[in-house]
């Protein structure tokens, strides 16, 4: 008896879904075809296989016993062809990342040199915006996927998962180092110049938060384009700043922690994408990456 592997696959899916349209849908085949392959397959084996009801298929006993057997043979092919499949997507190709700098420097460039070095054929474009640009990127099909930091704001369809943590510290330099002596509220913090980012981005909507809960208004003295400049202006005692601790490891001694009485924001970094919109293989693959 010589019976095709298609044989076997498509009897599996009919029995997997107890239905010969879920399965022709899952196939991608049409209906007629999956109806005359399983009447071929109980042909070739002088049985049946089907119970035919308005609900659906069930599997005869004769279909049970046949099910058990061959389904892991027909998984473990099935696993086979996607992996050549997975290989031959993740050796071409483009993506598109929206990052905002905090998620950037914390968390993504390392992932994106792993990913870069086991799949070289696969070329990274990376956008750096503030949070609400990259969500908005997104939504426009501009970007692949947006890793950004917290609050994100309403996301609508979009889905988003958290995939780290960084807590922020606020800093200062020599000529406010007497403020690192002792523990500091936030409206003792307030009566000194402080540098923030710009309205327009969600770590400046963070504080503003931040303050108001306290009942502080939040009047930035000096605003920044990015957050890369809030530490140099914090070196030449332009003020107070807050900035996520993984950005002092490369300050100089000149910038001082500070010890705030309130709880500084601990921010999510979050991978968002946009689940209307189908998405390659090599997406895919990066965004497991960054979840594990």
């Amino acid at each position: 008896m010589n019976i095709s592997y298609e044989y076997y696959k498509i009897f599996c899916y009919a029995a997997r879904y107890g239905s010969i349209s879920r399965a022709a849908a899952a196939l991608m085949i049409n209906q007629p075809n999956v109806t005359r392959t399983i009447r071929n397959l109980e042909a070739e084996l002088g049985c049946k296989l089907f119970i035919r009801t308005n609900r659906g298929v069930t599997l005869t006993p004769e279909g049970e016993r046949l099910y058990a057997h061959v389904r892991t043979a027909v998984e473990q092919i099935t696993a086979g062809e996607e992996e050549i499949a997975r290989s031959r997507s993740l050796q071409s190709g483009v993506i598109a990342v929206g990052a905002s700098e905090i998620a950037l420097r914390c968390f993504l460039l390392p992932i994106l040199g792993g990913y870069h070095r086991k799949y070289p054929g696969v070329k990274l474009r990376i956008f750096n915006y503030s949070t609400p640009e990259a969500i908005s990127a997104l939504r426009m099909g501009l970007v692949d996927i947006a890793v950004v930091t917290t609050p994100t704001g309403a996301l609508g369809s979009l889905r988003a998962e958290p995939i780290a943590a960084v807590r922020e510290t606020a800093v200062c330099g020599e000529s406010f180092a007497h403020l690192a002596a002792a523990p500091i509220s936030l409206r003792e913090l307030s009566a000194y110049p402080i540098i923030s980012l710009s309205p327009e981005t969600m770590t400046h909507a963070c504080y503003r938060d931040l303050f108001a809960k306290h009942g502080l208004p939040f009047s930035p003295d000096i605003e920044a384009e990015t957050a890369d400049l809030i530490l140099p202006m914090v070196e030449n005692d332009l003020g107070i700043g807050f900035v996520p601790e993984p950005f002092l490891e490369t300050a100089g001694s000149r910038v001082i922690r500070l010890t705030v009485k309130e709880a500084l924001p601990q921010r999510k970094i979050c991978c968002i994408r946009n689940t209307g919109h189908a998405e390659s293989i090599a997406v895919r693959e990066l965004r497991d990456m960054m979840v594990k």
